[in-house]
């Protein structure tokens, strides 16, 4: 196979480049397998690369895949908001405000991008937040050891608890050792998987501020768009934060790319999360693939 693709790196949740989040888009990638877009994944060495197909600018619609160099996912954020501001670039005349409808697997998201000052402001309606199952006792002290935490650590008043606008999350509360925290266990994802989680984060609700990882430990995520609508879930629900307010969630100061997350719960419950995005590079991928 001849590979010849137009591809764009964006930095979400920053207005400049090299800050945030990076993501690559891949576009016209109707032909592609799955196996391809795993491989291109891989060598960009992006914590997430989302690729578009079915793109319809009139439209303003278009299908998206998302793959780590682990696996393909269902939904996350980052490569979402990234996506519809690479769309919204390409459209010759933006209005003020436009609306797209992202198919993300089995999943359509709307999403709302405008023009800033040499940035585009995205967010994307993550729905209303589930809630899924609290953990306690010894469970919660065995993930609290797996994440290099100890019970000391964990918050008097808060309790660990799954919750998911698209993907499950383990949210872990703690009072301290956020600046420890990091993944030991050597099957952390069959833990996880326990309580029906698939990621964790470990959350601050007092700055608020959160951190996760890949479940090897291996490379920490800068900014979690599909980890915000679940941590805010989380202290909506738990009074932390008051409804109709907008938070701001700050994550990356331990990778050393701050970021800030925007999560707006609108008066039905839903929340829509965003921020800007800043245009870092453009490009073709030109290779022969067996």
């Amino acid at each position: 196979m001849q590979l010849d693709r137009e591809y764009w790196h964006v930095d979400v949740f920053s207005r400049v480049a090299l800050r945030g989040n990076g993501l690559v888009v891949v576009l016209h990638a109707d032909d592609m397998s799955a196996p391809v877009m795993h491989e291109l994944t891989r060598e960009v060495r992006q914590f997430e690369t989302a690729f578009l197909s079915a793109v319809d600018l009139p439209g303003r619609t278009c299908a998206v895949r998302i793959f780590t160099e682990d696996e393909e996912l269902d939904f996350a954020g980052h490569p979402v908001l990234g996506s519809a501001a690479v769309l919204h670039t390409l459209l010759s005349a933006p209005a003020a405000e436009e609306r797209w409808a992202l198919r993300v697997a089995q999943r359509n998201v709307e999403v709302r991008t405008r023009t800033a000052a040499g940035w585009v402001d995205a967010a994307m309606d993550q729905g209303e937040p589930e809630f899924g199952q609290r953990v306690g006792g010894e469970q919660a002290l065995e993930y609290a050891d797996a994440l290099n935490l100890t019970a000391a650590d964990m918050h008097a008043a808060l309790p660990m608890q799954v919750v998911s606008t698209g993907l499950p999350y383990l949210i872990v509360p703690v009072q301290y050792g956020l600046d420890r925290a990091r993944i030991r266990h050597p099957a952390f994802e069959d833990l996880l998987a326990r309580s029906g989680a698939k990621f964790v984060y470990v959350l601050d609700p007092d700055r608020p501020e959160g951190r996760t990882w890949d479940n090897a430990g291996r490379v920490e995520d800068v900014a979690t768009g599909s980890a915000a609508g679940p941590a805010v879930g989380y202290l909506l629900r738990h009074g932390i934060v008051r409804p109709g307010e907008p938070v701001l969630l700050h994550q990356g100061q331990f990778t050393g790319r701050p970021s800030t997350i925007e999560v707006r719960p609108d008066e039905d419950g839903r929340l829509w999360v965003g921020g800007p995005v800043a245009p870092v590079a453009t490009g073709r991928f030109h290779a022969s693939l067996s």
